[in-house]
């Protein structure tokens, strides 16, 4: 995310650092099966054992208890930090999912006691709410209590992040605390008064998932705070490239190796002291892999970004990535359509840089939009990078001004279509980074004028869902996870029910 090279403009060779790789990363039909594994899993465990006969719905009210508990816990591994799972989705479908798995989660987890109490509400209502309250006040309960109530301050304050007045590292501290305080209360709920958890295999199920987050966390918080400070950066230069929009030059520590990436990765980063995972913040990283060192353009935008021009050189840096899927792997030998919005800049002169340093001898096409013409960032070196490519490029400003070399307007349908001309869409590879409504707009149009969607990708400048073709089908798909989770608690309940 944006808030999320070669010789002559950084003095080094383009062949310095060869292409680096992450880890390996799971196919995606495999990462859905798997969590569907994991969240059914509680429910084949609990068919092993023999309890007493329930009724229908308090066998429902346990399912839900079950499939929720492990959903929350898988949360954990949803949030983009993992590269084995996240590696193939992208950062953007990553997030989507794991704000939409939260919804998923807490409604799940209400219906738990109110599904126990509904037959006994039906019959009597004054009984079946003092049953409601028996749940919720009496001391066995209380760790469930305590963690649906975190479970639903961290869903409503995730939901209302902009709206609060915090700032950001205490919301994300607030976040991690209510996450744990979530999941140990509903382990230790389910270990202890729960129909099917309280012995057998699903006893041990639970305190492996406890086990598991607990590692989860040491890596989050423990390994990688290590790494921050093992592989130290220094920060070389801070160059203004546009209003209110910087270039941080970070270079590696003597002796220590530079990071390995793809071209629009984006990396975590944090600065000085403050060298600790809660106090880090994404950025996409503006630079090819084929030199040493990384670059980000930084917008002044928030509690962090506002300072960035006041970074001093030599300040140590934390980066932790790479992350992220907005890259041209496997499809190298296409024609190029990069566009970008305001600081979506960022990863687009990432591309551009690599497919220059690299020789890239495709058609490239660049449209870049921004609000006045004193948002333009790396004009001078977009015009050179002609020189080395096959490059055509539309500059737009809604707003027009002195000397400003480009057009006036939005990036419209007639302008997407001048941009592909004599390109073959079946063939040319779009990559888009902006504002979610011209993302949105942007790749429905390129679909329209016969762009296949897996040759379209986007990533915005936050976690926000948008509501494009893309956007769509990937909710399809969601909800396909989601009605699979439905279908194996629906078995359960009719195998025991």
């Amino acid at each position: 995310m944006p808030d999320k090279s070669h010789t002559n403009d950084r003095g080094q060779s383009a062949d310095s650092t060869p292409v680096g790789a992450e880890g390996p990363r799971l196919p995606v039909g495999l990462v859905a099966m798997l969590y569907l594994v994991v969240c059914l899993a509680p429910l084949a465990l609990a068919m092993t054992r023999s309890v007493a006969p329930a009724a229908t719905w308090e066998i429902a009210a346990a399912g839900l208890g079950l499939v929720g508990l492990a959903a929350m816990a898988v949360q954990f591994v949803t949030s983009g930090r993992f590269q084995l799972i996240s590696g193939r989705l992208g950062i953007d479908r990553v997030m989507a999912f794991h704000k939409t798995a939260a919804w998923w989660v807490l409604g799940g987890l209400v219906l738990h006691p109110l599904a126990y109490v509904l037959p006994t509400f039906q019959a009597d209502p004054a009984l079946g709410l003092e049953r409601l309250v028996a749940y919720l006040t009496l001391p066995q309960y209380l760790t469930g209590v305590i963690a649906l109530g975190a479970l639903a301050l961290l869903v409503l304050g995730s939901a209302l992040r902009d709206r609060l007045p915090l700032p950001y590292e205490a919301w994300r501290g607030a976040h991690v605390v209510l996450a744990i305080t979530a999941v140990a209360g509903g382990v230790h709920h389910a270990a202890t008064v729960g129909r099917f958890s309280a012995l057998g295999a699903l006893h041990g199920y639970w305190w492996g998932v406890g086990a598991a987050v607990a590692g989860i966390l040491a890596v989050l918080y423990g390994l990688r705070w290590a790494r921050l400070h093992r592989q130290p950066f220094r920060l070389a230069s801070v160059t203004r490239r546009a209003d209110r929009m910087w270039e941080l030059d970070i270079q590696p520590a003597p002796g220590t190796t530079s990071p390995r990436y793809r071209a629009g990765q984006f990396v975590w980063i944090t600065e000085g002291t403050r060298r600790f995972p809660l106090f880090d913040h994404p950025f996409s990283i503006a630079d090819s892999p084929r030199r040493a060192g990384l670059s980000l353009i930084v917008k002044e935008a928030g509690d962090f970004t506002d300072r960035i021009g006041d970074l001093t050189p030599g300040t140590p840096m934390g980066v932790d990535g790479p992350y992220g899927h907005f890259t041209l792997e496997g499809h190298e030998d296409d024609a190029v359509l990069l566009i970008a919005g305001g600081v979506g800049v960022a990863p687009i002169m990432g591309l551009l840089r690599d497919l220059r340093a690299g020789g890239h001898d495709r058609p490239v096409r660049l449209a870049y939009a921004v609000g006045t013409p004193a948002n333009l960032a790396c004009g001078e070196e977009i015009a050179e990078a002609a020189g080395d490519l096959d490059l055509q490029t539309l500059l737009l400003s809604e707003t027009s001004g002195p000397d400003w070399p480009g057009e006036v307007g939005r990036l419209d349908r007639d302008r997407l279509q001048h941009m592909l001309r004599d390109l073959d869409p079946q063939r040319t590879m779009a990559m888009i980074c902006g504002p979610g409504p011209m993302v949105t707009a942007v790749a429905d149009t390129l679909i329209d004028l016969g762009l296949p969607m897996d040759r379209v990708m986007y990533e915005r400048f936050d976690y926000s869902e948008g509501a494009s073709r893309l956007d769509l089908r990937m909710r399809r798909r969601f909800l396909a996870l989601g009605a699979g989770l439905g279908l194996g608690l629906a078995a359960f309940v009719l195998a025991l029910g």
